[in-house]
């Protein structure tokens, strides 16, 4: 160490002497702010942790204790609390009971987790009013003996209790079910949940299961035969007036001109004249269904309509799907309050095959925002130039003069049938101008509304 004066050492967290027969003068300085700092967030770490632990335990205490059990815990505590310190042998003895209950339901909690549980239906599409078969199965895994349990099967907003009984280590619980599918709609089953409690109902725990089938309740519909209505046309295609140069429906022979194709040349006529003729042929198109289906609350007077409605539609476009036309059902698009007077919106559903229409039907439901039949109608024929026949399918709401504004939507050579569904109403059959109106109150009149029109 150099320099005639003392020197200074300062150092942090330590001490030192005087060494070498000098006065050394040490100064030592702690970072206390970075210790300080230190201890701040290992307490804010430790509070998040303790608030997350202390919240887990009390979701995990609320969905263990019912009301009864609260009921039994408080009594516990004011009958031992109040009881024992001021000798009421009536509150002591209330508090014995209510812990011994408490006691007694502790081990029917045990084993929570030791079910293990699957379900299977066996079919995910189904028809309204019928039911379909499912099959639980629930497999002891845990260590030891499992107490009677239940399994609660939720069905959309339904739901399904299996009591299980007491299962052995390694036990397996079979059970057919069937799940009622009443109404049409799309319903979710499931998850599963298995459900441990006592016979009081004082402490119950849940363990739910990741397991959830979708399934399709379809509309009823009814067999149309593929002649059964004089609007259908054949499935070669519909004659137009319009003559084209090349098609399927022979029309006439006309002289050649320059730029028709050789290959249309008539050569016995060609022969005949002396003068090359060419074939001339009527335009033909493929026949296309378009059903319209309305779906605004007021367009119908109760629910019932509805689903005849739905069932009608379905009938109908099943009918041309099977046999092999090109079928378009649409339904109004949900417009917005401000905007209903000024936005037309429609929404076709899927019709590649039946199934994929009757899934789409399953889930429709009837709206009160939605653009009227009449705007549906003239957005299906824009989107569809080659629509050759139109249903128009409602309640008993709408009037004669509206059926009649919406059937206007559609070309004047492509036939048009206004189909009411009133239950309450007559079945019948009539034409208004170039539009034909058939009233159903069952879904069975459509089809002999229908064969009897193709008779006549």
């Amino acid at each position: 160490m150099s320099g005639d004066g003392p020197s200074r050492i300062t150092r942090i967290g330590s001490t030192s002497t005087a060494t070498s027969g000098t006065s050394t003068r040490t100064r030592t300085r702690y970072d206390t702010s970075r210790q300080t700092t230190v201890i701040v967030v290992g307490g804010i770490r430790f509070w998040r942790r303790l608030s997350r632990s202390v919240g887990r335990a009390a979701a995990s205490v609320r969905g263990t204790v019912t009301p009864a059990g609260w009921l039994l815990v408080g009594a516990a505590l004011v009958g031992l609390g109040a009881g024992l310190p001021l000798g009421w042998i009536e509150f002591v003895l209330a508090g014995v009971v209510a812990a011994v209950l408490l006691l007694c339901a502790a081990p029917f909690l045990f084993s929570a987790r030791a079910y293990d549980v699957s379900l299977a239906l066996a079919r995910d599409r189904v028809v309204a009013g019928t039911e379909v078969a499912a099959h639980l199965r629930v497999e002891n895994v845990g260590s030891g003996v499992a107490l009677p349990g239940r399994v609660d099967i939720p069905i959309g907003a339904g739901l399904i209790d299996v009591p299980v009984p007491v299962l052995r280590k390694g036990g397996v619980f079979d059970e057919d079910l069937s799940v009622p599918a009443l109404r049409r709609g799309v319903l979710e089953v499931g998850p599963a949940r298995s459900v441990r409690g006592d016979p009081l109902g004082i402490l119950r725990r849940e363990v739910t299961w990741e397991d959830v089938h979708t399934l399709y309740v379809h509309p009823v519909t009814t067999s149309i035969p593929s002649t059964a209505t004089g609007f259908v046309k054949d499935l070669e295609g519909n004659p137009s007036s319009q003559v084209v140069d090349s098609d399927i429906s022979f029309h006439a022979i006309r002289e050649y001109s320059p730029g028709d194709s050789q290959r249309h040349i008539h050569w016995k006529s060609t022969a005949k004249t002396g003068t090359l003729m060419v074939r001339q042929y009527e335009e033909t198109r493929r026949s296309r269904m378009v059903i319209v289906l309305a779906s605004g609350t007021e367009e119908y007077a109760n629910d019932e309509e509805f689903e005849l409605a739905v069932s009608a539609a379905a009938s109908l476009g099943v009918r041309g799907i099977r046999d092999g036309r090109d079928v378009s059902v649409v339904v109004g698009g949900e417009v917005p309050e401000f905007a209903r007077r000024s936005v037309r919106t429609s929404r076709e559903l899927a019709t590649v095959t039946a199934r994929t229409l009757l899934d789409d039907l399953a889930g429709l439901d009837k709206t009160e925002r939605v653009s009227p039949l009449g705007d549906v109608a003239g957005l299906a024929v824009e989107g569809h130039s080659d629509v050759s026949i139109g249903f128009l399918v409602c309640g008993s709401t709408p009037t004669l003069r509206m059926l009649q504004h919406a059937a206007l939507a559609f070309p004047a050579d492509v036939g048009v049938a206004a189909l009411i569904c009133d239950p309450t109403a007559e079945p019948g059959y009539r034409t208004i101008g170039a539009t034909s109106v058939v009233t159903i109150g069952l879904l069975d009149d459509l089809r002999h509304i229908l064969a009897r029109s193709a008779k006549s």
